[in-house]
């Protein structure tokens, strides 16, 4: 077990302290819906036939298993919003390591309140440490490089700002938050434009792009070294970064070489097949960043409990 949580904590030591791109608005907006789905217009039907509505109780939210932690912030903001009455003492903060049996939160107060919100908790705790977790175990795999594991646009729809903060609580690094926010010339917008054509088209769209919008940065994707070496002829400030897609180690290698010696101001990104038995290699490459969707779509989720502790018994 020692050596499983030194690596965790190895992971963490990574970590930009994360923060969630939602406002505290948006975010009691998304809860009160969960909420919605949960309770509907009856509320809990249950715990009002069977608890009474002073019953106080102490509980634990424990980990049943091995990984990082996050959803505490989110999980704060779920009690302000539904379940006042309750405290909360956090022992494991998000971005942090928990092993399996490992006290994570103290709840004190209403008992209705924390059946109330137990699955949402739950389900938020579970699935941003899951993604985190996945996170860890990837950039463990690049220590030693300049390689950063970056999510993608691969996200659980209505969960995309909860788990891009997940990634960060891992030890990533956020990419951009949608389509409107950076430019990103992908396969299907370069789609029947000739690698002689390439430099002069990223060049126009990245210009009209910046007269409608604020760039976070810009990007075009290319499958080749036909299509790199034409990218590489643009002045600099046209691109920020390249994104190198589903190419073998050997080629992004020659690729990071032409870089580094024509438009070393150009970041490179790899993308495609990234799985923990592949990564290793794609990061000796010599990369800035490889852009993993599995870490959101296909992360375990991470398996926490809420146990009951000491329930003081009230008259109905």
């Amino acid at each position: 077990m020692a050596r499983r949580m030194s690596s965790w904590k190895q992971s963490a030591k990574r970590i930009v302290r994360p923060t969630l791109s939602e406002t505290t608005r948006q975010l009691h907006a998304r809860l009160r819906r969960y909420l919605k789905e949960d309770l509907a217009e009856a509320g809990d039907v249950t715990s009002q036939a069977m608890i009474p509505p002073k019953q106080q109780a102490v509980a634990h939210v424990g980990a049943r298993s091995d990984g990082i932690v996050s959803g505490i912030l989110v999980v704060r903001h779920l009690l302000a919003v539904a379940a006042p009455r309750v405290r909360c003492r956090v022992h494991v903060q998000d971005g942090h390591p928990c092993r399996a049996g490992q006290r994570v939160l103290t709840l004190r107060g209403s008992l209705r309140d924390m059946l109330k919100i137990e699955r949402i908790m739950l389900n938020l705790l579970g699935r941003m440490s899951g993604v985190a977790t996945a996170t860890a175990a990837l950039v463990k795999q690049t220590h030693g490089t300049r390689a950063r594991i970056r999510d993608t646009r691969k996200t659980t729809p209505g969960l995309r700002a909860l788990e891009k903060y997940a990634v960060v609580c891992g030890g990533g690094v956020s990419h951009r938050h949608g389509l409107h926010d950076a430019f990103l010339a992908k396969d299907n917008h370069l789609a029947g434009i000739t690698p002689t054509r390439l430099a002069a088209q990223i060049s126009a769209a990245v210009s009209r792009a910046r007269r409608c919008s604020t760039l976070a940065f810009t990007m075009a994707e290319v499958d080749s070294e036909t299509q790199f070496r034409a990218l590489l002829t643009l002045p600099k400030g046209t691109l920020d970064s390249v994104l190198l897609d589903n190419m073998k180690p050997p080629l992004m290698k020659r690729l990071v070489r032409l870089r580094n010696q024509q438009a070393p101001f150009l970041q490179l990104e790899a993308s495609g097949g990234v799985t923990l038995r592949t990564v290793r290699a794609i990061a000796r490459t010599g990369v800035d960043f490889i852009s993993v969707g599995s870490i959101t779509h296909s992360a375990p989720q991470l398996d926490f409990g809420l146990d009951m502790q000491r329930v003081k018994v009230s008259r109905p």
